[in-house]
């Protein structure tokens, strides 16, 4: 096939499609949290690996297996956001936006320093759960099964989000209050626990994103500092604030960034920045996004 080694390139491509599962489902968080509280939370990254190591220490603490991870760290993890916004980010809405970028990147800072200091910068190791071990022969390439796994799940969680926002009364409360909070409260509506949920749900994704890496990556203190630049990226590129746009540019760029990593792997680490200076140029709101 012309020279083309194609097991090397289906291989470079499911691993292009896993990463871009984490970037869909961190770019969402990230979108979710912009978009609706117009919050950049810098964050994000950090609030991923406490995703991992809730399921860590649920497995080893009180001997809760990956599948309550799944559901408990996500609502342990949101719960923390909760708190954080609502003593923290709360006191510095309607600030400009770089009192939201410098307080969550100082966030990220401590939890990141209070974790290295605690378990060093060694993976720790988290086991794939039995159901999802071994893989399938497809006869072209070898599919994991828990890869496969991880990109379904993402999948299913990002379009579920979409639908939420975009689809339900929830969601078009939400997107209200976003614009016009006095009128939606006006309507008996608690604007500022919806926004406190709407925190706890985009940082709950982060948490549950963390918890599928945790047997891939191994659970690290600086494991969300290898995602968390990227994933700016991928929100810059989708448009800030898009849902839609976060979901699609996360699973595409990890799909371009597989391809690189075949065909020119010395251009893999800055193929996506190379997209986000592009898209800039022609177009600074993003593919999806809309100007202010």
């Amino acid at each position: 096939m012309l020279g083309i080694n194609t097991q090397a390139l289906f291989g470079q491509l499911l691993l292009g499609l896993i990463n871009g599962s984490f970037y869909a489902l961190l770019s969402l968080g990230l979108a979710v949290i912009f978009g609706m509280l117009n919050i950049i939370n810098f964050a994000h990254g950090a609030l991923f690996m406490m995703g991992a190591f809730c399921a860590y220490f649920l497995l080893t603490w009180f001997d809760l297996n990956y599948w309550w991870a799944l559901v408990l760290a996500p609502l342990i993890i949101g719960s923390f956001g909760i708190v954080l916004q609502h003593t923290l980010l709360r006191r510095i809405a309607g600030l400009d936006h770089l009192y939201s970028l410098l307080l969550t990147f100082g966030l990220a800072l401590i939890i990141q320093g209070v974790f290295l200091n605690y378990y060093g910068s060694s993976g720790l190791p988290y086991a794939i759960p039995a159901a999802l071990q071994g893989g399938t022969n497809l006869g072209f390439m070898f599919l994991p099964n828990y890869r496969a796994w991880v990109v379904v799940v993402s999948l299913v969680v990002c379009l579920a989000t979409w639908f939420l926002i975009e689809r339900t009364r929830f969601g078009s409360y939400l997107r209200a209050a976003t614009e016009n909070p006095q009128l939606v409260s006006a309507f008996g509506i608690n604007v500022p626990l919806m926004i406190t949920l709407t925190y706890g749900l985009g940082v709950g994704l982060a948490a549950l994103a963390g918890v599928l890496a945790a047997p891939i990556n191994q659970v690290r203190p600086l494991m969300g500092a290898d995602f968390i630049i990227v994933v700016f990226a991928v929100v810059v590129i989708g448009g800030m604030g898009s849902i839609l746009g976060s979901i699609v540019t996360g699973f595409a760029l990890g799909i371009i960034e597989g391809l690189t990593k075949y065909f020119y792997p010395e251009a893999s680490n800055t193929v996506v920045f190379l997209l986000m200076v592009l898209v800039l140029l022609v177009k600074p709101t993003g593919l999806t996004g809309k100007a202010a």
